[in-house]
């Protein structure tokens, strides 16, 4: 079973998450009532919608690890899944995202851009520079 089959299978037990076809059409998803959460682009590289506001808030902290790489300007974190601890970040991440979808919602009129490989920017060419 690898990293993201395992994170998969535990994400699905959570009863405020439900599998989804990705909006980028690559790999798997879950997603809340509020709408997408995590894309499993492969067994290796996730991407997390954290929302812009959470992202700016936490910035500080996520950018320490070298699991995540943070795209100027997505509401989405790519994470890489190299060890257990990386499932376990992922979890309380995924956490973090449902609370900061239910405090912080996007607006109504406001679309939700796509994942970070939906702009090109996965783990290896990422740019942190603006964080």
């Amino acid at each position: 079973m690898t990293l993201a089959s395992r994170a998969l299978a535990q994400l699905a037990t959570w009863p405020d998450l439900r599998p989804a076809v990705p909006s980028c059409g690559l790999g798997q998803a879950v997603c809340s009532a509020q709408g997408e959460i995590a894309h499993f682009h492969s067994d290796r590289d996730v991407d997390l919608r954290l929302t812009a506001r959470a992202i700016r808030r936490f910035a500080r902290d996520l950018k320490h690890t070298g699991a995540i790489r943070i795209v100027p300007g997505s509401q989405w974190v790519t994470l890489r899944l190299d060890a257990a601890s990386d499932v376990d970040l992922l979890l309380t991440l995924v956490s973090m995202a449902l609370q900061a979808q239910q405090a912080w919602p996007d607006p109504v009129d406001r679309a939700v851009a796509g994942c970070n490989d939906q702009r090109g920017a996965g783990f290896v060419s990422a740019d942190r520079s603006g964080f």
